[in-house]
């Protein structure tokens, strides 16, 4: 007999002050009931995400976040700086839950016959809130899992499965044929490599150190390029030209990344030309901005032609834009290869109250590779 749904449950919280601080608790909240098209999810384990930190954490200053109260219920605060303030307006005084997507076992379900299906089956899902001991979400919003996947694996199944898929179509949506890739080292970066290599599209990995080189070169990467090797110029140009990527997506926002990338793509058209031309080629370049770890300012560097582009990429108007048939096409892909080419890797395991630990906050904070949470709501 499945154990009953309680009536109240505990999530995390994220509440911007109009003294400018963030605060972060655990609130306890009526468990929800789910609507005729919902099930109710008992979530299992949900990954901290980098695109998971700006809502719960607002861009405050972690470095000078102080907690009080019983560590099995913090109340976490952190400054928030004017400038930061000015862009959360519109969050002022909503306390907000948070968390993108997740997994465990559906407890309860509306009368639809979808809805009925899923009952007592394992699924990921995705729809927010996922930090929460239990989470009620749109049929359409879950995937059910195999029977020999672990909520642990099915976690991420949404976020980063389906935006190394999103980089891959877009590449061949918009006609071109090879990739760039920034923060590779990452477990998204990671499981883009894997499937880049399953599917024969050639990929320049750009990381930060050298033992992130080593990394993904033990993983099969062709092509890699440290940009903290004072040849990093000339290594991307010579990737760039070896793989023929005219597109790239830059997960450092800041700086002049983006800026390096267009010009190694510039460099590399530029020696193929049989004539010269003041414009520069002609071959466009695109890269998309898709991440933030650095929040500072773009900077472009003119010195790539006039056949270039630089724009954002987020995974939901990407999904928008191929519709439903290619969704669950994609989605299809993901089940399949779960534990092989989308597997992710966890270094911390943490409790919901363990996620608001100020240590805990520190090191998720600083986004570092090879160092990804995973929370476990039921602990």
């Amino acid at each position: 007999m499945a154990d009953p749904v309680p009536k109240s449950m505990r999530q995390i919280r994220s509440l911007v002050t109009e003294g400018g601080r963030l605060e972060l608790s655990l609130a306890t909240v009526e468990t929800p009931m789910p609507a005729a098209h919902e099930v109710l999810v008992r979530v299992e384990a949900t990954p901290i995400n980098p695109s998971d930190l700006g809502l719960l954490l607002a861009m405050a200053d972690v470095g000078a976040a102080t907690s009080s109260g019983d560590p099995s219920d913090p109340l976490v605060t952190a400054p928030l700086s004017s400038d930061v303030m000015a862009s959360l307006a519109g969050r002022v005084g909503d306390s907000m839950a948070v968390g993108n997507e997740g997994a465990g076992i559906v407890v309860a379900a509306g009368e639809a016959p979808e809805a009925q299906e899923l009952l007592g089956r394992l699924v990921g899902f995705v729809g927010g809130a996922a930090y929460s001991e239990y989470r009620a979400v749109s049929t359409w919003m879950c995937i059910p899992m195999p029977d020999d996947v672990t909520a642990v694996q099915a976690a991420a199944c949404f976020v980063n499965p389906l935006t190394a898929l999103g980089m891959v179509e877009t590449m061949r949506l918009e006609d071109h044929t090879a990739l760039v890739h920034t923060a590779a080292a990452s477990n998204l970066g990671q499981m883009l490599n894997r499937l880049c290599l399953a599917d024969g599209v050639p990929l320049v990995n750009v990381v930060r150190r050298p033992e992130h080189v080593a990394l993904l070169r033990d993983q099969g990467a062709v092509h890699v390029c440290d940009s903290s090797a004072t040849t990093f110029a000339d290594d991307l140009t010579a990737a760039v030209a070896a793989t023929g990527a005219t597109l790239g997506f830059d997960a450092i926002g800041g700086g002049t990344m983006a800026s390096q990338i267009l010009s190694a793509m510039e460099a590399a058209a530029v020696a193929k030309a049989t004539a010269y031309s003041r414009y520069g080629s002609d071959v466009h370049k695109q890269v998309y901005i898709y991440g933030g770890l650095d929040r500072g300012p773009t900077e472009l560097r003119r010195s790539f032609g006039m056949s270039w582009g630089v724009g954002g990429w987020l995974l939901t108007p990407f999904l928008s834009r191929i519709g439903i048939d290619g969704i669950t096409r994609l989605r299809g892909r993901v089940v399949d290869e779960l534990t092989t080419t989308f597997s992710s890797h966890y270094t911390d395991e943490v409790s919901l109250s363990g996620a608001l630990d100020l240590d805990a906050i520190r090191t998720y904070a600083k986004q570092a590779t090879g160092q990804k949470f995973l929370i476990r709501p039921q602990l």
